[in-house]
């Protein structure tokens, strides 16, 4: 199975984080978190934000980027929205690490400078600083999974019998 690891570095807010993991655990995803944390791991808020989903993730901790960078390799892509790529135009290989920074400061810019050719952005318009750290993630991690053609995860719903007598109220 191709593997899809999201890396989050130095995040402040338990609900962004907790959001991040529900989609990682929905989709298969290796969550990744490089510290200090802006909360603790135990926060009421982080588990909330994942409900019942923690038995579903695989998630490693470190404690900064330079115990991630030792303990990992493979290619990096860096969200950014100082980046001059857009996140689309990549073909993302298996294995791949989407690394984001924190919410009130982005990446390090050293890494960005050193690694132009593996930053991407998403477009938005001039005046929006930027968007949200877990619809970033979501957008990310759904982007490179439909390049994948979604390995492994259910492509299809399916109704419950409809009850006519039921649609009262609906209309």
């Amino acid at each position: 199975m191709a593997q899809l690891n999201i890396v989050l570095v130095e995040p402040q807010i338990p609900q962004n984080t907790g959001n991040v993991a529900r989609t990682c655990a929905a989709t298969g995803a290796r969550l990744h978190l490089v510290g200090p944390m802006g909360f603790k791991v135990d926060d009421a808020k982080l588990k909330r934000a994942g409900l019942d989903y923690w038995h579903l993730l695989d998630i490693t901790y470190y404690d900064d980027l330079t115990d991630f960078f030792d303990k990992n390799s493979g290619n990096f892509y860096y969200f950014s929205t100082k980046a001059q790529s857009v996140y689309s135009d990549v073909e993302y290989p298996d294995n791949a690490y989407l690394v984001f920074g924190k919410e009130t400061a982005g990446l390090p810019e050293k890494l960005l400078f050193d690694n132009p050719e593996s930053c991407v952005r998403l477009p938005m318009i001039g005046e929006a600083r930027s968007l949200n750290l877990s619809n970033t993630v979501a957008i990310g991690v759904y982007e490179v999974l439909r390049q994948w053609g979604y390995p492994e995860l259910k492509n299809s719903g399916e109704l419950t019998k409809y009850n006519w007598n039921d649609s009262k109220g609906l209309e």
